[in-house]
């Protein structure tokens, strides 16, 4: 290990003298892990026979990411894989959730296997089930193959259909090494920020695409599940929402409406196909004039409401809705007329609440966590429940003792796994916890300016040095729950 890493540092257990608090103590089977995504961290875009996503192709437009950033290098996970394992092992993490990049797999989206580039997964298989790491990976973190976009992307139902194919392939060379598989990785952000507010890839603004692409993918997800369980009992299968709380600014009937609305298109239009067996009649009541919804064919929502094995949780902010602007401070009024990803709420208002903010500008406010938690567990009761993606982003700097100093982020942390810890207590079937995110990283439309890792990289130098989140988190992960 280099000089960067945790063996060189103060005795970390100095920092959290005594132990695990007994009162904040997790089960001892609990899930203690990090989480990463394929474009923000590998690098090495045109490797060994990887096809562009569409990724590759937002960052080099210009305008699209900050500073004109794309994930070539990002932080050479491709070449730095065993060195990353080797952290996470010396910092004791039991899971690793990562996505497997399509374009690596399977450059065209479909048809012939890339065997270089499973190859490189069965590396990474390898080298972290030789350090006892548990392997969570997930096939679709948002780098859809170039080659399927250019043929319709999600809005085209063919697309489901590849993605499936993209599963047989990682199960047939995987499926004896792997138990727990994520399909999808925060489907609202796929769908909704890449098809109608255009922020992400492949930046399109047609609100219509990016319904029809919400179901795709959930249909991509259904087909994926059956593909993945195929031959294997053993294995277990979910997806990873980013639920969140919509909260309405008042207690004024407008209010309350506009709240329902905004979490139909947040929310339950992802929930209601997923565990119900179908889209909330509101919901579709609301975006009539948007969409028909004809996309929807037989059959498809038996797929799509298949139970799971698991349900993974990203959660980092809530939000707070108004029908009005008038009345409200402007400098708490965050939009208004434009519901932008929030399809089918132009007229919704968003509030802040005047909390502390992330680094990235998102409110601080853990108990909107506790609100999605509850939800789910009693919207899918009896599913298993992990916390995915959870973490802060701040303008981390290396110090002149060598290290990085990040105590607003330890608070973060600390905070939200006492919420998931309140929830335990309440019932709720929480099985782990994965950090946002191991390694600071290429954040899409922010480019590298956002940094989220427990473990700092130096862009110029590739350099890893563990932060004081870091060694704080290592400590809950030894003591099994959070300090004294």
């Amino acid at each position: 290990m280099t000089q960067s890493h945790v063996s060189t540092v103060a005795d970390p257990a100095a920092e959290t003298a005594g132990g695990a608090d007994p009162a904040v103590r997790f089960p001892a089977d609990f899930v203690w892990g990090a989480s990463t995504a394929s474009f923000q961290i590998e690098g090495a875009t045109t490797a060994d026979g990887r096809g562009p996503s569409i990724w590759d192709t937002f960052s080099a437009t210009p305008g699209k990411v900050l500073n004109g950033d794309t994930g070539d290098p990002a932080v050479d996970h491709y070449r730095r894989y065993a060195e990353d394992v080797g952290i996470m092992s010396e910092l004791g993490i039991g899971a690793y959730r990562f996505s497997v990049a399509w374009p690596r797999v399977l450059p065209e989206g479909g048809g012939t296997v890339n065997q270089a580039g499973l190859d490189f997964y069965e590396r990474l298989l390898d080298r972290l089930l030789e350090a006892g790491i548990t392997p969570w990976p997930t096939l679709y973190h948002w780098d859809l193959p170039q080659a399927l976009e250019d043929k319709g992307g999600w809005p085209e139902r063919d697309t489901a259909y590849r993605f499936a194919e993209f599963a047989e392939a990682l199960r047939d060379r995987f499926g004896d090494r792997v138990r727990d598989w994520t399909t999808l990785n925060e489907p609202w952000c796929a769908a909704f920020l890449g098809y109608a507010d255009g922020v992400h890839a492949p930046g399109r603004r047609d609100p219509a695409a990016a319904l029809a692409a919400a179901h795709h993918l959930l249909l991509g997800h259904g087909l994926a599940a059956q593909v993945l369980r195929e031959g294997g009992s053993e294995r277990r299968v979910g997806l990873t929402l980013n639920q969140t709380t919509v909260r309405p600014y008042t207690t004024s009937p407008a209010d309350v409406a506009v709240a329902r609305r905004a979490d139909g298109a947040r929310n339950r239009i992802f929930t209601g196909p997923l565990f119900q067996g179908s889209y909330p009649a509101d919901i579709r009541e609301d975006l009539a004039g948007i969409s028909d919804f004809s996309f929807v064919r037989d059959g498809d929502l038996d797929l799509v409401s298949a139970p799971l094995d698991h349900v993974g949780v990203n959660y980092y902010t809530p939000e707070w809705v108004s029908a009005t602007a008038e009345g409200i401070d402007p400098e708490r009024v965050e939009s208004g007329g434009d519901g932008g990803a929030f399809v089918g709420c132009d007229d919704v208002v968003f509030v802040n609440q005047g909390l502390p903010r992330t680094g990235i500008g998102w409110e601080i406010d853990a108990t909107g966590l506790y609100e999605v938690l509850v939800r789910l567990s009693a919207e899918c009761p009896g599913v298993p429940l992990y916390v995915h993606e959870n973490g802060a982003a701040y303008d981390d700097e290396v110090g002149p003792d060598d290290r990085v100093h990040d105590p607003e982020r330890v608070a973060y942390i600390d905070a939200h796994l006492r919420i998931v810890h309140e929830a335990l207590k309440a019932g709720v079937p929480m099985r782990g916890y994965f950090v946002w995110s191991l390694l600071d990283n290429f954040e899409w439309a922010w480019g590298y300016s956002k940094r989220f890792g427990v473990v700092h990289v130096d862009y110029e130098t590739q350099v890893r040095r563990v932060k004081d989140s870091g060694r704080w988190y290592a400590d809950v992960v030894g003591a099994g729950g959070l300090p004294r």
